[in-house]
């Protein structure tokens, strides 16, 4: 079996208007987010083997604010990569890594979750899921696979889904 988890980066920030996408930091509810989210990344307790990620500013800051401590390996790819991407990323990792953690971009990793979960494995995580993978949301799925080169759509059991406004109510959406 293999575990995979998504992180979507933190809420970035818009006001830096003189930047192009790929260099927006965070704003103050992102890096507020990004600490919870990383805080309930390490109580959560998977043991990442490898984390890889996309290098875009705002990707960069939510895991220096919230997972400082995990080695993270960049991958260019991953700036806004569709599923298909993704899952190309994952299909190379033949190292022996066990869980791995993608933290990228939406609309990608939102539509992962869609595309992951096989429908006779839907449960209240997925419910919620699929309604929105916002900011700083972060997923994992079992999948019943021997290697990562065997990962195809519709083979994972979503376990778990946490959104930092599911850990701070201040967290949450801004009307």
């Amino acid at each position: 079996m293999k575990r995979l988890g998504l992180l979507r980066h933190a809420k970035s920030d818009w006001g830096e208007s003189d930047k192009r996408d790929f260099d927006r930091g965070l704003n103050d509810r992102g890096r507020r987010g990004s600490k919870v989210i990383g805080d309930h990344i390490r109580k959560h307790g998977v043991k990442w083997d490898k984390v890889i990620a996309s290098p875009a500013e705002r990707v960069k800051r939510t895991l220096e604010n919230g997972l400082p401590e995990l080695e993270v390996e960049w991958d260019k790819r991953l700036y806004l990569a569709s599923t298909d991407t993704i899952l190309d990323v994952l299909r190379e990792c033949d190292d022996g890594a066990e869980a791995v953690l993608i933290v990228g971009h939406n609309p990608g990793l939102g539509d992962m979750v869609l595309e992951m979960v096989a429908p006779l494995n839907e449960n209240d995580a997925f419910d919620e899921a699929r309604v929105k993978f916002p900011t700083a949301a972060y997923a994992v799925f079992d999948l019943e696979i021997d290697s990562w080169a065997e990962l195809r759509t519709g083979t994972a059991t979503l376990t778990h889904f946490k959104r930092p406004r599911d850990l701070d109510s201040g967290l949450g959406p801004e009307y």
